[in-house]
């Protein structure tokens, strides 16, 4: 399964949002990474250069690369309605940011992981298929297994405070979850323009 293994909150720093990494640490040093850096002189970037970074915090975002990021957009391009909403969905329904919005782990990468791992299961299957597209019906649960119910009760307890969004159903006491409608562009609130990403891939 490929992913980005770099430094997160070195690429939380460039991009000025936090997009992982721990929020401490981007906190106490909130300046673009490298040696100039803490002088906080930027110069004057090209509109290609903020679309470009746009599309970069968006695919740090949801943790994905390049090659996938691209398909992404190539699969809302070709559907019908306005394809910058439609890349935020196909990426808000990823099964391992679901598992993730559902509170079931405190980040995306440790979601990712136990999706990976065959902790979860998608309608009463086990899958370790992390990209796996949702629909409105499909179910959510985690196995009934010691090892799994450990695991998620640790994110739960991490992300109490946290409610899960509007189009999920979740029933934290079982561990289970169901996709109740897709996500509107207010309800994934997204960290990017993604009308910038749309341009960028236009050109």
């Amino acid at each position: 399964m490929a992913r980005y293994t770099g430094p997160k909150t070195k690429i939380s720093r460039r991009y000025g949002v936090l997009l992982g990494g721990s929020p401490r640490a981007f906190e106490n040093k909130s300046y673009p990474p490298g040696m100039h850096g803490p002088k906080g002189a930027r110069r004057k970037i090209s509109e290609y250069a903020t679309a470009l970074a746009e599309k970069q915090k968006l695919r740090f975002q949801y943790g994905i690369l390049e090659r996938q990021f691209r398909r992404y957009f190539e699969t809302a391009s070709r559907r019908r309605g306005v394809t910058g909403l439609i890349l935020l969905q196909l990426l808000e329904t990823r099964l391992d940011n679901v598992v993730y919005r559902m509170g079931f782990s405190k980040t995306r990468a440790g979601a990712r992981q136990l999706v990976s791992h065959g902790h979860v299961l998608l309608n009463d299957r086990k899958t370790d298929i992390s990209s796996a597209t949702l629909k409105v019906g499909d179910t959510v649960s985690i196995r009934i297994k010691a090892n799994s119910r450990q695991l998620v009760q640790r994110g739960l307890d991490q992300t109490q405070i946290v409610e899960p969004p509007a189009w999920l159903l979740v029933d934290k006491e079982n561990m289970t979850g169901k996709v109740m409608s897709i996500p509107t562009r207010e309800e994934i609130n997204p960290l990017v323009n993604e009308q910038l990403v749309v341009e960028l891939y236009s050109r």
